[in-house]
């Protein structure tokens, strides 16, 4: 217990050093200057070398909290500071810290306004007695509560866009926007006050007509609807469950949502399904085709015709080469586009040094070649000889030649002897 507030109570020094276990004139000192020790209370009235530059961490916390004290110290030089840099490191900690404690109000959406996004990490225990890890994607919507959870191996984009996909399926909808963490699948930076997100997740979000949205760092409690729901799960799903195969996990956690859906929330005070109802009618409408969520990498033909992915040639038509296509890969499967145009599409072998051909283009380019030789009447020269330009339009020397019997060469050399 404190010194002061057992004076307040009225002991004695000598009874507070008594309980406490403490000298006597540690008690007065501390009496005496209220708390603080003499060194404690003079550093705490010194004025300190930050505090012409409070206004600006301050600026730079506001415009984005995961700013780092390197960063700060590192711009406060120019400006003049003199100080250590341990001195900024306290001052951004404690701002930080106390954006922490700030209290703040439970909030409620309209129906069909907003859904949370997040992931989160299971483990299971294998036969052969190793641990495996295994990724459980959500999906909440902000007024009924209404859960999609999906058990997947990955959580790369790919994977991230088809468990959105799903979910919105599922709702048979999609809200206005959807609030993710700063995860490095939606988030990249904060840019002039703005936040930029992932082209493709962009392209996605204007495809079923959403906005994405990015909790602010240090604020748990604004993502708290989706992320309550994993204790929810790892203790009344999870815990004691004989993890057998993804799909059959996957089957039985959906089963038991859509059981536990008929319960009363303790939040709203109404069942999620009762609430579901009235929510579905405000969910956007679902476009006609869905998005291709598939992997994008661009490639240049060469000259053999190929492109490379992996570690593996893929073969295209000969009249591509030099050209740019895009790969757009998916699980086990690649397809190959030239101008929107889908060219071929091969399934991805197992290994690399793989050569995955297509006969026909090969067939197509022989059948080229012929023409040429029989359009323009190409020869073969042996080895180590020069080849001569065979043009069809001109001859092979570009110059008259006069045609003479042999025997006027007797009468010239005799001539010439003459």
């Amino acid at each position: 217990m404190d010194i002061l507030v057992l004076e307040r109570k009225g002991l004695s020094r000598r009874q507070i050093a008594k309980r406490l276990g403490i000298s006597r004139n540690t008690v007065k000192k501390y009496i005496e200057n209220q708390g603080y020790p003499e060194r404690e209370r003079s550093e705490r009235n010194r004025k300190s070398l930050l505090d012409p530059f409070q206004g600006n961490i301050a600026a730079w916390l506001e415009e984005d909290m995961e700013y780092k004290s390197t960063w700060i110290y590192d711009h406060l030089r120019p400006m003049g500071f003199t100080g250590s840099y341990e001195i900024v490191k306290r001052a951004v900690h404690g701002i930080k810290e106390e954006r922490q404690r700030i209290a703040y109000m439970r909030f409620e959406t309209e129906p069909g306004y907003q859904s949370q996004v997040d992931f989160g990490e299971f483990q299971f225990d294998r036969a052969d007695g190793t641990t495996g890890k295994i990724y459980l994607f959500s999906m909440i919507l902000g007024f009924s509560r209404s859960l999609y959870c999906e058990f997947v191996e990955r959580c790369d984009l790919p994977t991230f866009l088809d468990c959105h996909i799903h979910a919105f399926d599922h709702f048979g909808g999609v809200t206005e926007e959807i609030l993710y963490d700063r995860m490095k699948n939606v988030f990249i930076r904060k840019l002039a006050g703005k936040n930029q997100f992932n082209d493709t997740l962009t392209g996605f979000a204007l495809h079923y007509g959403f906005k994405p949205q990015v909790a602010p760092p240090y604020a748990a409690w604004v993502k708290g609807k989706v992320e309550r729901p994993y204790h929810f799960i790892r203790e009344g799903f999870w815990r004691g469950y004989g993890f057998i195969c993804r799909e059959a996990a996957n089957r039985d956690l959906l089963q038991w949502i859509q059981l536990k859906s008929k319960r009363i929330h303790g939040t709203t005070h109404e069942s999620v399904s009762e609430r579901f109802e009235r929510e579905c009618p405000h969910l956007q409408a679902l476009p006609p085709q869905a998005f291709d969520t598939s992997w994008r990498v661009y490639r240049t033909v060469y000259k053999d015709c190929t492109v490379r992915f992996e570690g593996n040639s893929y073969v295209v038509p000969h009249t591509l080469v030099g050209k740019g296509l895009v790969l757009r890969v998916k699980g086990k499967r690649i397809r190959i586009f030239h101008d929107d145009h889908l060219i071929v599409t091969y399934e991805i072998p197992e290994g690399k040094g793989h050569l995955v051909q297509d006969k026909r283009f090969y067939e197509a380019l022989k059948k080229d070649r012929e023409m040429n030789r029989r359009k323009y009447g190409q020869h073969h020269y042996g080895k180590g000889r020069a080849k001569l330009t065979i043009s069809p339009i001109k001859p092979f020397y570009d110059m008259d030649v006069e045609i003479r019997p042999l025997h006027i060469y007797d009468y010239m050399i005799g001539e010439v002897r003459i």
